[in-house]
């Protein structure tokens, strides 16, 4: 999605209020039939996505998140609680609340016969966009499918149908954008012109809110993460407050001479011997100095040639919190 010397998409609103999305007491219960007990798929969720912010949004399948966001796109009907987009309320004013959202979902659903131009006019004038006010080539070009403008949709690589959802989603120019698993079964490069967009798009004011089960994505990417679990938000804070939680760190460390049988002082204070004669150090930043830890490996007598400390991943927090896999869903 190569984006240079292309004309820029237009940025988003100004005068936002503080929250793109603000949720409130969010339920929906799934009845079923054949008595079957419901599925209570969210459970009174509190979430605020500040505007501007790139917002991360995480879970293990059947966590709740697609439901949630059909809810802000109109696809499904809450059971409880508020719902508001750039503070219009999906409920009171739902067609303006529709307007000021862009979901780009996981699935390819365009249609076979339309070519990416005929897709955008079409969506444009499902949202009521003035034909004077539409930018369908802008966004084809902004999107890399300005040559393919005529083509139709059954014709384009998998990339590229993901490269017009993206362009469809910005029809209405909408300040909060939502991607739903974008970058899932796509190559490395298109993951990174994706990003590289989103990001611009993102520092000329947009809100991006982002699902994906590729969790360094989220980590590189995000300035905010909510993660939820089983219906419910286990987590939600800035990037690097919630990293913090773990408060955990390792410290490798190489010596001489090479390490043997160690120390009992070494090993009371949780040092390890690793595979490579090196020695691993847990500790938790908050109560260990990594100066203490270097002054006991000297006093034990070895000589400090090297060292590398490694940071707890996003990864590992979500696993800590949610206690399942890192595949997200809905």
């Amino acid at each position: 999605m190569n984006t240079r010397a292309r004309p820029a998409v237009a940025t988003a609103a100004p005068h936002l209020p503080a929250n793109a999305i603000e949720l409130k007491g969010l339920r929906k219960i799934y009845r079923r039939s054949h008595g079957q007990p419901p599925v209570e798929a969210l459970k009174g969720i509190d979430l605020a996505v500040p505007c501007g912010s790139f917002f991360g949004l995480l879970g293990p399948n059947g966590a709740g998140k697609s439901t949630l966001i059909n809810i802000l796109a109109g696809l499904v009907v809450k059971s409880g609680g508020s719902a508001a987009v750039c503070g219009v309320d999906i409920d009171r004013h739902p067609r303006r609340a529709r307007r000021a959202i862009g979901v780009v979902p996981q699935e390819l659903n365009l249609d076979a016969f339309f070519t990416p131009r005929e897709t955008l006019e079409f969506q444009a004038g499902l949202y009521g966009v003035p034909p004077r006010e539409r930018r369908t080539d802008e966004l084809l070009e902004a999107v890399g499918l300005g040559d393919k403008a005529d083509a139709y949709a059954r014709s384009l690589s998998g990339g590229m149908r993901r490269r017009l959802l993206v362009a469809k989603a910005l029809v209405h120019d909408p300040p909060v954008v939502i991607l739903d698993e974008p970058t899932a079964g796509v190559d490395v490069e298109l993951r990174r012109s994706l990003w590289e967009y989103m990001k611009r798009l993102n520092a000329r004011g947009r809100t991006i809110v982002l699902t994906t089960h590729y969790l360094e994505e989220a980590e590189r990417l995000c300035d905010r993460i909510a993660i939820i679990d089983r219906g419910t938000v286990v987590a939600c804070d800035e990037k690097s407050r919630l990293m913090r939680r773990l408060d955990e760190k390792e410290l490798i460390v190489s010596v001489t001479p090479a390490p043997g049988e160690l120390p009992g002082e070494l090993r009371r204070a949780g040092v390890e011997r690793d595979a490579e004669g090196r020695l691993r150090i847990r500790y938790r930043p908050s109560r260990t100095r990594v100066i203490d830890l270097l002054d006991a490996v000297r006093a034990a007598g070895f000589t400090v040639v090297d060292l590398v400390t490694r940071e707890p991943d996003l990864e590992e927090l979500f696993l800590r919190l949610t206690g399942r896999g890192t595949e997200t869903g809905r």
